[in-house]
């Protein structure tokens, strides 16, 4: 069996929707989980008191904000490669939820930062970073909406994903590339694989990042059959039109 089988769409579609709901339901038990641990059974930083408790949306948010252009960029050099179309429609699929969890990133970090740094906002590298990538994500919704051929459509977006590319590095490497800004380089993985997360707070984090995981790969699943079903549509559509002409 080859990994190539799943790009058929038919394929596709009857092997991941019946795990969609699954992974959507596990993800969704493991975030009321970990969020009902994380708030209400962790004490309060000693140095940031009750506002450490973002870091249950916070950091999986803009952690998968970053994986999700990852895939997004795999998917579109599937794409460029291989002209497989269930690649390029699993990259369109996976762009409105990637913006939903950088602004999710972007927010929490907001709240979170007003506390501990005296601003709402700074022009650190990271955050920075992070901001650019969010309007990439706006352009590549924005040139998939304004190009009527599918497969011109791919095309572009897949490149203009190659180039938000780097941002994406950027956002997760740019405390490490730079030493000055606000904000803090990676704590809960490290190069040497140690945290520097307390184990209180360690252990939810851990689940919500779980769930999150979880919860978006079963949207991704939704969101790619759906996309696959409007392409048939589109498709049937257009034949009848040539035909009725």
């Amino acid at each position: 069996m080859s990994i190539w089988e799943y790009a058929n769409p038919t394929k596709f579609l009857k092997t991941t929707q019946p795990i969609m709901p699954w992974l959507v339901g596990a993800g969704i038990a493991l975030l009321v989980v970990a969020l009902t641990w994380g708030f209400f059974f962790t004490p309060d930083d000693f140095r940031q008191g009750s506002t450490v408790k973002i870091i249950y949306v916070h950091v999986p948010a803009a952690m998968l904000a970053i994986n999700a252009w990852v895939m997004m960029l795999a998917a579109s050099l599937i794409w460029l490669i291989r002209r497989h179309h269930v690649s390029a429609l699993a990259a369109k699929a996976m762009a409105p939820i990637g913006i939903v969890l950088t602004v999710m990133g972007l927010v929490t970090g907001a709240v979170w930062g007003q506390p501990m740094w005296g601003t709402w906002w700074a022009w650190d590298p990271r955050l920075t970073s992070f901001l650019i990538l969010f309007l990439f994500y706006l352009g590549y919704v924005a040139l998939w909406a304004a190009i009527e051929d599918p497969d011109t459509a791919a095309d572009l977006t897949s490149i203009l994903c190659i180039v938000g590319s780097v941002f994406a590095v950027l956002s997760r490497y740019a405390a490490s590339f730079w030493n000055q800004g606000l904000h803090q380089g990676a704590s809960v993985i490290t190069m040497d694989q140690n945290t520097e997360v307390s184990n209180v707070f360690y252990q939810p984090l851990l689940l919500s990042i779980a769930g999150f995981f979880l919860l978006v790969l079963g949207l991704l699943l939704m969101r790619t059959g759906t996309e696959i079903r409007k392409r048939r549509a589109r498709a049937l559509l257009n034949r009848q039109t040539r035909e009725g002409a």
